[in-house]
């Protein structure tokens, strides 16, 4: 097989790329090409948190800490509406998708024998809270090919579950506006990676991680909920942080909106480190860096063509996954080189995630230790 080197990368428009890479401290070292498991931590965010867990030390964690938390909470809500194209009170703070995907399945008011679709491209995230509620509710799931989604809602489908964007080779789902049943999106490869607006989908629920295209920490996260189902859902637990009013007691009742369904526990230092990866990512701007990001991975898609290995079908999106034939092997050995991928168990594939905080370099790395 020949040598194939990348193609040029139009750089970003906002900033100097190369000040931009710098913000990632571990890109000094690797060629990070994970963050589909987790994106790159930005040096200022682990910043900011540090100060917060050495004031917390020196200071204690009294009213000062809760209330900061609190303003953040707000200031996270209406930047990640503003991701999707949303209104602020129709996103929940969560600490995983998912964590927004197990929440709308226990406030949907399945039963035995209903039906939720999903498709054969589907995350452990989504599919564990689909067995439980297969399990515990007597719901029945449905798997069908990812690409036939779509037109394979029955009579008894009550709810779509599906990927945003595939986790095994990087392909949108089918448009699932037109369909007549509650659809939800598993966007853990969708928000910061790809344009999300939750209008255009047409969808009613959308949940997505901030620890992967958000570069934020473990633990961060987000749930959109459709207006229509703003009163609909049922928050099954909530607690202090998302009721009305805490002081009611037994007559305390969920806060209104999206809010009632936000995870009971938060830390400031979390919050603050996810808020400063996010203004650090807008800043940028959103349509450069997944401008950026989309024409790195195809350059490394093309790549890996030319070099004669069968990459899997994909879109225009951050993923690029390739066969191998044997994965977990090549992807240790590929991490002693100083590459960090990840292998896809089960599929006999290999994938990289590129952002726009990756390079050329990166690409040239990955390329010659495979």
């Amino acid at each position: 097989m020949h040598e194939s080197r990348p193609r040029p990368v139009a750089s970003l428009r906002r900033v100097d790329p190369v000040k931009f890479r710098e913000q990632f401290p571990v890109l000094e070292r690797l060629a990070y090409l994970n963050a589909g498991t987790c994106g790159p931590l930005p040096g200022p965010a682990v910043d900011v948190a540090t100060k917060v867990l050495q004031e917390a030390t020196r200071s204690g964690r009294s009213a000062m800490y809760f209330q900061q938390m609190l303003a953040l909470a707000t200031q996270r809500r209406a930047a990640y509406a503003a991701l999707l194209n949303a209104q602020a009170d129709d996103v929940a703070l969560t600490t995983s998708t998912s964590e927004g995907i197990v929440r709308v399945l226990a406030g949907m008011e399945l039963e035995p024998g209903d039906e939720i679709l999903t498709s054969d491209e589907e995350h452990p995230g989504l599919l564990g809270p689909l067995s439980a509620a297969r399990a515990q509710r007597g719901v029945s799931v449905r798997t069908v090919p990812f690409e036939r989604i779509a037109d394979q809602v029955s009579p008894a489908t009550r709810l779509v579950a599906c990927s945003h964007v595939s986790w095994v080779n990087g392909r949108f789902a089918p448009h699932l506006g037109g369909v007549d049943v509650p659809v939800l999106l598993d966007g853990a490869q969708g928000a910061g990676a790809v344009e999300v607006d939750v209008e255009k989908l047409g969808v009613d629920f959308y949940a997505a991680s901030g620890q992967k295209w958000l570069c934020g920490p473990i633990g961060t996260g987000l749930l959109w909920i459709s207006p229509t189902w703003g009163d609909r859902l049922l928050a099954r637990g909530p607690t202090y942080l998302n009721l009305e009013d805490a002081g009611a007691g037994l007559d305390a009742v969920p806060a209104t909106g999206a809010k009632r369904h936000d995870a009971s526990a938060q830390s400031l230092e979390a919050a603050v480190a996810a808020a400063t990866a996010f203004v650090l990512l807008a800043q940028t701007g959103w349509l450069e860096l997944r401008e950026r990001a989309a024409s790195l991975a195809q350059t490394l898609a093309d790549a890996l063509h030319e070099r004669g290995l069968s990459v899997a079908p994909r879109d225009r999106t951050t993923l690029v996954s390739w066969h191998d034939d044997d994965p977990p092997a090549t992807k240790d050995r590929l991490a002693a080189a100083g590459v960090v991928i990840r292998d896809l168990p089960g599929t006999g594939l290999l994938r990289a995630s590129v952002g726009a905080w990756n390079d050329e370099s990166d690409l040239q790395r990955l390329l010659g230790a495979l």
